[in-house]
C-alpha cells in the first residue's frame, strides 16, 4: 500500500491503493498486471469503489471541459478511450464505458441495468487511465476522496 494513503480513513485506503495499481497498469498497457490489479479492485466494496472512481472520473471530465460537456464531447471521450484500450485489452466494452460516463455525469437512467461489478471496476480504471494520460492517479484520487469527505460532512 502506498504510504501516501495512510492519512485516508481506513475503508478508503485499500480502494485508493488498488485503484492506483489498476490505473498505472492500464496506463502502461500491461495486460497481465492490469487484469490482476482490476481483479483485486473488484473484490473491494463495490459501492465505495464506484463512488470514488466515479467522483474521480467526473472531476477529470470537469477539468477537461470547464464549460461543460455536450454529446459530441462525451462521444469523443468514449471513442478515444475504447480505441486506446482495445488493442491491448480486447475485452473493452464501449457500452460499459458509456455507462460509466453517464453515471459520473449524473445522467444515468435509473432503470438502466448496471454491468457486473467487476466489469465496472475494470472499465473505470481504463477510463481513468485514458482521462489521466500520463499523469499519475494519486492527485485525482486524493481530490475525489476530499470531495466525498466534504460532501459527507456537509450532509
Amino acid at each position: 500500500m502506498d504510504h501516501n494513503w495512510r492519512r485516508l480513513p481506513a475503508p478508503a485506503r485499500p480502494i485508493a491503493a488498488a485503484a492506483t495499481t489498476a490505473v498505472v497498469a492500464a496506463q502502461a498497457r500491461d495486460g497481465e498486471a492490469f487484469e490482476s490489479a482490476a481483479a483485486a479492485l473488484a473484490t473491494l466494496d463495490a459501492a465505495q469503489t464506484g463512488l470514488i472512481l466515479g467522483t474521480a472520473t467526473r472531476l477529470l471530465l470537469e477539468r477537461a471541459h470547464p464549460d461543460g460537456l455536450d454529446s459530441d464531447a462525451v462521444r469523443e471521450v468514449l471513442a478515444q478511450c475504447v480505441r486506446s484500450a482495445a488493442p491491448w485489452h480486447p475485452a473493452t466494452d464501449p457500452m460499459v464505458v458509456l455507462y460509466l460516463l453517464a453515471a459520473a455525469l449524473g445522467v444515468l437512467d435509473d432503470e438502466t441495468e448496471p454491468p457486473k461489478a467487476d466489469e465496472l471496476t475494470r472499465h473505470a480504471a481504463l477510463l481513468l487511465a485514458h482521462l489521466l494520460g500520463v499523469r499519475p492517479p494519486h492527485e485525482i484520487l486524493t481530490a475525489a476522496l476530499a470531495e466525498i469527505e466534504h460532501t459527507q460532512l456537509n450532509d
